[in-house]
């Protein structure tokens, strides 16, 4: 197995000095650092899913995952495990590629089913507009159009966040763990 993942060609270099520490040094660091993001925030965001591996059923089944009780916890075990494997790099490309399923799914779902656009009932808007004192001048600029703003924002992000990580999971399930992976350390071969 070649200890070049990216070839860089020291002679297509600006400075072709650093073409060893690009090689040796940043690609492999990068590679790791950026697998313990991906791998660190699914297990991070998978943790509470662990905690109450039922909770998603419904949800799950209004996807068209049937039966719903198999599959919220296959879920939550795969983005919590799935993840904690993937930071380390043990099975990265099948686990990887399982999460970048789950997640290209989840990126299909902010898009097809948006925020609504208003997040204050009639009731919230009138007190907003008569001055409540649950509202402070920030917040009552923020939500004067009822929150449609703030929650297009909130839209755009969770589908940001949902293309970043489907992509990055992406990326792992396509080149794998990379030079600091147990894969790479117990099994000396890639998937």
């Amino acid at each position: 197995m070649s200890d070049v993942m990216f070839e860089t060609k020291q002679e297509e270099l600006i400075i072709p000095a650093l073409g060893p520490v690009y090689a040796s040094v940043a690609q492999p660091m990068a590679w790791s650092v950026f697998r313990l993001a991906v791998g660190g925030m699914l297990a991070i965001e998978g943790w509470p899913k662990m905690m109450a591996p039922f909770a998603q059923v419904g949800f799950v089944e209004s996807l068209g995952f049937h039966p719903g009780w198999v599959w919220s916890p296959f879920l939550a075990g795969l983005q919590f495990f799935g993840g904690i494997l993937i930071a380390v790099g043990l099975f990265t490309r099948p686990i990887a590629l399982a999460n970048a399923v789950m997640l290209a799914i989840t990126l299909w779902f902010h898009y097809a089913h948006p925020y609504p656009s208003v997040l204050l009932t009639p009731e919230g808007i009138a007190a907003l507009k008569a001055g409540s004192p649950f509202f402070n001048p920030a917040a009552a600029a923020r939500f004067a159009d009822g929150g449609a703003a703030f929650l297009a924002q909130v839209q755009d992000k969770a589908i940001l966040a949902s293309l970043f990580w489907t992509g990055g999971a992406f990326l792992y399930a396509a080149f794998g763990g990379g030079y600091l992976s147990l894969d790479r350390l117990f099994f000396k071969k890639q998937f």
